[in-house]
């Protein structure tokens, strides 16, 4: 299995980014996905989690409002839109496939496989 995460960058306070993450290996349709990311020095934290049927998606409350996900199952890649950034976004992002429950969905651990990293800096 390969989760290949892909369009950070560097980005001013109030811009957008979209990050991608192509899968492979693994019967995408059935895996609910989600985006976690880890700022130096902090604990990995959750972003957002789409359910494998697709739908609106769950997200943080910090990111609530300004971030959107999106997955195309024809594709086998998920997508993180990313509006209003401020510096406090800037991190490393993962994304992550697996099957939690709806109640665990923000729960790193229901998480089997994990992308490489992409990394997002936002200036001020």
């Amino acid at each position: 299995v390969q989760l290949q995460a892909s369009g950070g960058g560097l980005v001013q306070a109030g811009g957008s980014l979209r990050l991608s993450c192509a899968a492979s290996g693994l019967t995408f349709r059935m895996y609910a996905m989600a985006w976690f990311r880890q700022a130096p020095g902090k604990e990995r934290e959750f972003v957002s989690a789409i359910k494998w049927s697709g739908g609106n998606g769950y997200f943080a409350d910090s990111v609530k409002g300004r971030f959107t996900i999106s997955r195309d199952n024809a594709k086998n890649t998920v997508y993180l839109q990313m509006n209003s950034l401020k510096p406090e976004d800037t991190a490393v992002y993962y994304c992550a496939a697996g099957r939690p429950i709806q109640s665990y969905l923000s729960d790193s651990t229901a998480y089997n496989y994990w992308g490489q990293g992409t990394q997002v800096t936002v200036s001020s």
